[in-house]
This record gives C-alpha cells, sequence and structure tokens, in this order.
C-alpha cells in the first residue's frame, strides 16, 4: 500500500503543474482553466457516497483496483482529448476513480493496521504520499518539455503500475475471510455519528480540507505575489517549505498519536497550524512568510496521522466502514472546494489579513471540538464503543 500511495502521489505531481497550461491550449481563458482543476474535487465530492456503498457489497480491494483503472484510463483520455469539453468529461471521470481508490485505501488502512500502531501506519502512508507529491511536479516539470500531453501518458502508467501492485500484493488480505465465507460486517454512519471522536474527527477533517488543501494551494501562490511583491517562485518555495515541515512533523507524529493518543496530537497540530496560517496574513517580509509556512506544515504532520488512527479506532479492525470513510473524505473535499472560495472574498474585500485570520481561526474552533472530545485510543487493544453504548458513557 505503501508502493502505491508513492506511485499515485508521484503520478498526480506529474499532472498537477501542466493540467491549467494544458487547458488553455484549447482557446480559453483562466476561468475555464480552473474548472478543470474544480471538477476532479467536485466529482470526488458527489460520487464518495456510492464509492463508501461499493466498498460494502464489494469489498475494498476490487474497488480499490478498480478506482486506479479508471484514473488511469480517463487520465490516458485527457492525453488526447481534441477539445475542451472532452477534457473536461475526461478529468471529471477520473474524479470518480479518485474517490473510489482514496476511500478504499483509508478502509484497507483501517482493516489491516493494529489498534496499537495505527499513528505509526497512518503516518508511513502520509509520507509515501508526501514524497510522492513533492516529487512529481519535479518531474512533471521535466517532462513538460516534450509536450504538454507526455505527463497524462506518464501519470496513467504509474496508476497502472500501482494497481498491479495493489491487486497481486494484497490478495492475501481477503482471500482467507471470502474462502471462510467470512463478510466483515458494516459500521452505519449513524452508529458512527453518534460517537464524539468521529463527530470531532469530521470538523478537523473539514478545517484540515479548508486550510491544507484548499487555501495552501489557492491563495498562498496569490498572497505572495500581492502583498510581498514575489514571483511564482516564491509560491513554488512556501509550497516546499510547508512540505519540509510536514516531512519533520510525519517522522514522530505517527508514533506519539500511538504513545500520548490521538487527542494530544489533534490539539497540538490543528492549534498550531492554526496560528501559523493566521500569523501568514500578516506578514510582509519574505523570511517570516516562509517560517509561518514551515510551521504550518508541521501542525498538519503534527494532526494528520492522529485523525486517520482516530477515524480507524472508531470502526475497528473486524468492521467495514465504506459509507463512514466517504463522509469523512467528504468533509474535507467540501472544506477544500469551500475555503478557497470564502476567503478569496474576503481577501478581496477586507484583505488577506482576514482571509488568513479566518481559516486560522476554522483551525482552532476544530481545535474547541477535540478539547471536550474522550479519547478515541482505547489502550486495552478493544475498540472504541459506538453509538449504541449512550449518551452517558459516550
Amino acid at each position: 500500500m505503501l508502493a502505491a500511495a508513492f506511485l499515485i502521489a508521484l503520478g498526480f505531481g506529474l499532472v498537477a503543474p501542466v493540467l491549467p497550461q494544458f487547458a488553455t491550449t484549447f482557446d480559453v481563458g483562466a476561468t475555464a482553466a480552473a474548472v478543470i482543476v474544480s471538477i476532479f474535487a467536485l466529482m470526488r465530492l458527489v460520487f464518495a457516497p456510492a464509492g463508501g456503498a461499493l466498498i460494502g457489497r464489494l469489498g475494498e480491494r476490487p474497488v480499490y483496483v478498480s478506482g486506479l483503472l479508471i484514473v488511469a484510463v480517463s487520465t490516458a483520455a485527457c492525453a488526447f482529448a481534441q477539445n475542451y469539453w472532452q477534457l473536461l468529461v475526461f478529468r471529471g471521470l477520473g474524479g470518480v476513480g479518485s474517490v473510489m481508490f482514496t476511500v478504499a485505501s483509508m478502509a484497507l488502512v483501517v482493516r489491516l493496521a493494529p489498534p496499537e500502531s495505527r499513528g505509526r501506519v497512518s503516518g508511513a502512508y502520509a509520507s509515501a504520499f508526501l514524497v510522492g507529491s513533492v516529487l512529481g511536479p519535479v518531474v512533471g516539470g521535466l517532462l513538460a518539455g516534450f509536450g504538454l500531453r507526455v505527463p497524462f501518458l506518464c501519470y496513467a502508467a504509474a496508476l497502472i503500475v500501482a494497481a498491479v501492485v495493489v491487486q497481486t500484493q494484497l490478495s492475501h488480505t481477503t482471500s482467507s475471510a471470502r474462502a471462510a465465507g467470512v463478510r466483515a460486517p458494516a459500521m452505519r454512519f449513524a452508529d458512527a455519528l453518534g460517537v464524539g471522536a468521529y463527530r470531532s474527527v469530521l470538523v478537523s477533517s473539514f478545517a484540515n480540507g479548508w486550510a491544507t488543501f484548499g487555501v495552501r494551494m489557492a491563495t498562498v501562490p496569490l498572497f505572495a505575489v500581492a502583498v510581498l511583491g514575489a514571483g511564482p517562485e516564491t509560491a513554488g518555495l512556501a509550497l516546499a517549505v510547508f512540505a519540509g515541515g510536514n516531512a519533520a512533523a510525519l517522522t514522530f507524529s505517527g508514533r506519539l498519536a500511538d504513545s500520548l493518543g490521538r487527542k494530544p496530537m489533534m490539539l497540538a497540530g490543528l492549534l498550531v497550524a492554526g496560528l501559523a496560517t493566521a500569523a501568514i496574513g500578516f506578514t510582509s517580509e519574505l523570511a517570516w512568510f516562509l517560517a509561518a509556512s514551515t510551521v504550518a506544515g508541521a501542525g498538519s504532520g503534527l494532526l494528520g496521522p492522529a485523525q486517520q488512527a482516530a477515524v480507524a479506532d472508531v470502526i475497528g479492525n473486524e468492521r467495514s466502514g465504506g459509507k463512514v470513510l466517504a463522509a469523512y473524505q467528504m468533509t474535507t473535499d467540501i472544506g477544500t472546494i469551500a475555503g478557497p472560495v470564502l476567503v478569496g472574498i474576503l481577501a478581496d474585500r477586507l484583505g488577506y489579513g482576514w482571509a488568513f485570520g479566518v481559516t486560522g481561526c476554522v483551525l482552532v474552533v476544530a481545535a474547541a471540538c477535540w478539547s471536550v472530545t474522550r479519547e478515541p485510543l482505547v489502550r486495552s487493544g478493544g475498540e472504541l464503543p459506538s453509538a449504541k453504548t449512550g449518551p452517558a458513557e459516550e
């Protein structure tokens, strides 16, 4: 799964730098080019419930492989698109496959990781994605020199290799259960929603999507140019130092999530990321801007493994959590889509100080939710009680 995660992130990074530029070759403006990027996230959001239901019916591995192949085919088709609308349709189909393999991979991590090492497993998985996402844009920029269609074909090839890895190397995880006629019971979304840790995870997932995946990618580059008077290379440097801070925190945050608990790491990560993100809007010098970006990345690295592990604590190893994980993924995507739009409006009307300040407040509000949440890590090796235990126990 780590190998597949690296290949997926590497391939996505190949396409990310060239996709908007490729869209403009069809004689469309910047807005239409941006729609090509957002349609992917929109289709992920719309199809997430169906993806979760498919996992309950077919199992994690078939949905994982099918999702990878759908994105591979749609990405290869993008390379041969003859007009803007073909590119839009093909990219949208890629979003459908993307949410399938994303939710299925999370479900597999939940099923395979022992409770006492869920934080470390989630940290390793996040690190594999991070390394791939950092290397991808570098390689993609080099491949673009051979033509804007080449990165799409390379991404498709990487996804096919990832699908082969998942199909062949994870076959043992389901074969014994199928042979014995055992089918993991599916956890109902209503039962998960009755657990305080899951409700807090939904809030923090939305906040993390807003700040880390939305505002960081869409608004930080604009701030670098508009306020600091810097060029695109500074925006790229800010994203790079964010990744560096994230990587540094991931080296120990998963281990601490298993030893100290999920709640302390969530509180620390959300507060560090929130305060650092708010500080970005008030920087006027490049050094402070990069420092704040680095600290924000570290905060994201602190909370990431703990958040994934908390979801796994709620579901447990013996249950299928397709619908529960789909809702969790949806909150991240909603934050990713809504955050840049709302923050963009604030930046235009009130300035970037307000824009980043509100983003920081969203993260702090998520920390407040976690502050009144019971620790989801069960030290005895058991699983977290479901909503059936009742409000008093929960």
